[in-house]
């Protein structure tokens, strides 16, 4: 979920009451942050937007594969993309804190420093849904209550901690949770979009392109069943003049429109049939960019930074599979991947290699550990197998080749692990110790990474793997991976500045046997279970940073998956008919809060249309 914030929680809020704060008592304020200021509560808007930005024009970006379902928090079908456009949440998130929360639907909250196991959020008696009916605690029991039964293993999982959601009367509902532990929750709940009760006791889990009850900013428009879809804004949407969506929600449409490979996307973006685009492939960004458009001053190209974790994207090894238990068999396939070669053929230099989970901010763990990381990680140290336990309390590095695109070095220490974990050469064949074939599938769906993976392929058959490359459309991957029906995949663990619960859903033991939930890797080890749990509880921002720090290390020394590479900033390209604050998001680029030039846009029309 999308969060910022940092070792167990002390909730730094703001109150909004002038009475004196008395940690006896519980306390409302009107925002919420854990080990993260509230800065912005008094401010009349958020600082990276434009209270004065004109309304109008159309946003279109470009989305993959297909859909046919409006709901994406039910575990059947393929959601349409673009759909928080259609809700609210009780409360939204600052893109310049950490983890801090500000009113939305609700426009305040009440809890206990001293007994964090409830929280009471206040729903705002102007709250609308569409229809014009006003959103109570009945809809907000009921859309958790739908979420917490239906909804994805993943969710359900992130949301485990609540015992109870308690209706106390029109504008007020009550969170209980099982303990005083988790003080995370007390904003996660918040996190969530509200649908009507009445839509969800008849719609929840039909697969349609009918979208549950909202009362967001905007409202499905026209859907081209797998072709495109459109979200106009509401005239009448209740929640404008709120802080922070103030100088936000500016477009009168935003339009997806899909295709099934980025090559044809950005054929789409050159010809204006939308009009922006994040660049994630490094030769278009380097070469792409020539078209007559960009000639004549009618596309920008933009990289804008980021202070969150870089995404970790890397080549998950399924530990469900025999062939994966060795740790010696997981070493030998990172050191076939040769980031140096690709770096340099194929993405023209501008990609890291990915040397954290957290890679890129203050949360990825550099050197050797710390005083306070080895006092958490020396009881943890007889768990781990000991090339785990080395790897934990060395410096980490990589293994780095020379380039050239042979990748001999390490191809030979990775045949030397192989041969040490009792794998054997017959025939010019690969086998595993118990004989069978060393072959392994990598699932993939769509084109882009078909160029990074198939000289990977290459070099673990030099090793001797019977590796195949099995490409499927869309609605089968999906539903393979939520089955972990894999050998591997590429895969990628997007971080917040405040990690926490979500954690044990990506690496927990429990999650590794759920179908449908985050841990794809399969992921089992009681040092990690005990260290996300630490630091679910964290509470304090040093505390979120010390355990986050072990915890990196340890998912690094497992090595659990291939590190393929990644960008500490984003590149967008857009049609320059979009404006937007001097100063952006420090996490975000926060597309929300911009805003079209009608005349510019009036000039690309006219310049398409030649």
């Amino acid at each position: 979920m999308i969060k910022n914030a940092t070792l167990k929680t002390i909730l730094l809020v703001a109150v909004v009451s002038c009475m004196p704060v008395s940690y006896a008592a519980p306390i409302t304020t009107a925002a919420l942050g854990h080990n993260s200021p509230t800065e912005y509560i008094d401010a009349p808007f958020m600082p990276y937007a434009n209270p004065k930005a004109p309304t109008g024009g159309t946003l279109s970006l470009d989305a993959r594969g297909t859909f046919n379902a409006a709901n994406k928090w039910m575990t059947t079908g393929v959601a349409m993309v673009g759909t928080d456009y259609l809700y609210d949440t009780l409360m939204t998130g600052s893109l310049n804190e950490a983890f801090t929360m500000y009113p939305q639907l609700a426009s305040k909250v009440t809890y206990d420093p001293d007994d964090t196991s409830w929280i009471i959020y206040h729903l705002n008696p102007a709250a609308r849904f569409w229809n014009g009916t006003p959103v109570t605690s009945s809809d907000v029991k009921a859309t958790y209550d739908a979420i917490l039964n239906k909804g994805p293993m993943y969710i359900r999982s992130y949301l485990g901690d609540i015992k109870d959601i308690q209706v106390i009367d029109k504008q007020r509902v009550k969170f209980v949770f099982d303990s005083d532990d988790n003080k995370e929750i007390l904003l996660t709940v918040g996190q969530f979009p509200i649908f009507a009760k009445s839509s969800i006791d008849t719609d929840f889990e039909k697969i349609s392109l009918t979208p549950l009850m909202g009362s967001g900013p905007y409202k499905l428009g026209r859907v081209d069943a797998g072709r495109s879809i459109s979200y106009v804004r509401d005239p009448n949407y209740w929640g404008r003049d709120l802080m922070v969506n103030r100088g936000r929600y500016n477009f009168d449409m935003i339009k997806f429109v899909y295709y099934q490979s980025d090559e044809i996307a950005f054929e789409g973006f050159k010809s204006g049939q939308y009009r922006f685009r994040p660049e994630n492939k490094a030769s278009n960004w380097a070469t792409g960019y020539n078209f007559p458009a960009v000639k004549a001053g009618l596309v920008n190209k933009e990289t804008i930074s980021s202070e969150n974790p870089v995404p970790m994207q890397g080549l998950v090894m399924n530990m469900r599979r025999p062939i994966f238990q060795d740790i010696r068999v997981r070493q030998a396939l990172s050191k076939a991947y040769d980031f140096e070669w690709m770096n340099k053929t194929l993405f023209h230099g501008q990609y890291e290699r990915l040397q954290s989970f957290f890679h890129g901010s203050e949360l990825a763990a550099t050197g050797k550990p710390s005083t306070e990381e080895m006092q958490v990680l020396t009881p943890l140290l007889s768990k781990l197998e000991p090339i785990q336990r080395q790897a934990v309390l060395g410096e980490w590095q990589l293994p780095t080749s020379d380039g050239s695109g042979f990748n001999r070095t390490e191809l030979l220490k990775a045949r030397q692990l192989l041969l040490d974990a009792g794998f054997y050469y017959q025939d010019m064949k690969l086998y595993q110790p118990d004989g069978m074939l060393a072959q392994i599938e990598i699932l993939m769906t769509g084109e882009t990474m078909g160029r990074v993976l198939l000289p990977y392929i290459r070099n673990l058959k030099r090793l001797g793997f019977d590796t195949t490359l099995r490409q499927v459309d869309g609605p089968q991957y999906y539903e393979r991976v939520r089955r972990f029906d894999y050998d591997m995949v590429t895969d990628v663990f997007a971080q917040s500045l405040s990690p926490g619960a979500e954690q044990a859903a990506f690496w927990g033991s429990a999650a590794a046997d759920q179908v449908g939930n985050r841990n794809t890797i399969g992921v089992k080890n009681s040092a990690i279970d005990q260290v996300t749990a630490a630091l679910a509880n964290a509470e304090s921002r040093d505390e979120i940073i010390l355990y986050t720090h072990v915890l990196d290390r340890l998912l690094r020394a497992g090595h659990y998956l291939v590190p393929l590479y990644g960008k500490s900033a984003t590149n967008v390209a857009y049609w320059n008919q979009y404006r937007h604050t001097e100063k952006l998001p420090s996490n975000a680029i926060g597309i929300d809060y911009w805003w079209t030039d009608k005349a510019a846009e009036a000039r690309i029309n006219q310049y398409l249309k030649q």
